[in-house]
């Protein structure tokens, strides 16, 4: 892993992206409550948070895995895909929030004059009334989803899309994510990587072998790399 220093030999940032689940915010708590409200549907008993809350970064596919050990090729996984994200969207900030300390590390980039906006793989029917409910819509200088560009991540478009929309160059500007593909996507759009270690990972200590230029364990520390 690259030292602090890697943020400091470059030019100076002009922008921080942020991936949506797991990195901005706290999804977790409501796909936990829909998946276990889809379960109660189908008769069965909840599912511990902590086995559903690792999986949230890998969408509403990984939820009916989680919950019902269901593919994509199996005759009943899309009626369940379907019925989970009727439940999500009738719901989707109940219970989500800004991680803790997030909210002062937005306010700390917008004081320098440093625009941020998010680039996830979250449909723009889900992530459009959740910035908004949370009050971001009028802080983020760019939202991009699936939904605006031919290739999710791990391909760069999304990315690049972003800093165009914030009259930015890549090169100067930071990715933060949660997932591989988003440090993936970060190198592939010339964009410097900072991988979170708070946000929804199966396996924790697998983050360094992400490649990422930095790491932050927590948003305190994430704060402090982007000081």
């Amino acid at each position: 892993m690259k030292t602090e220093a890697a943020l400091r030999t470059v030019p100076e940032t002009s922008a921080v992206l942020f991936d949506l689940d797991g990195t901005l915010i706290d999804t977790a708590p409501d796909f936990i409550r829909c998946l276990n409200q889809l379960r109660d549907l189908h008769g069965l008993p909840a599912l511990p948070p902590e086995h559903i809350r690792r999986s949230v970064s890998n969408g509403a596919r990984a939820m009916i895995r989680v919950g019902f050990g269901l593919e994509p090729d199996h005759p009943d996984y899309l009626e369940k895909h379907t019925a989970f994200l009727d439940l999500y969207e009738t719901g989707v900030a109940v219970e989500t929030t800004l991680f803790e300390g997030m909210d002062e590390l937005l306010e700390a980039l917008e004081e320098r004059g440093i625009p941020w906006g998010i680039v996830t793989n979250k449909p723009a029917r889900f992530a459009v009334p959740l910035i908004e409910a949370l009050d971001l819509a009028d802080r983020c200088a760019a939202l991009v989803c699936p939904d605006h560009v031919a290739q999710r991540k791990p391909h760069p478009e999304a990315l690049i899309l972003a800093c165009q929309q914030m009259g930015t160059e890549p090169g100067t500007g930071i990715y933060v994510g949660d997932h591989e593909r988003d440090i993936e996507a970060g190198r592939n759009a010339g964009m410097r990587t900072i991988a979170v270690r708070y946000g929804y990972i199966e396996q924790p200590e697998s983050v360094d072998l992400w490649q990422a230029d930095l790491i932050a364990d927590t948003v305190t520390d994430l704060a402090k790399l982007l000081q």
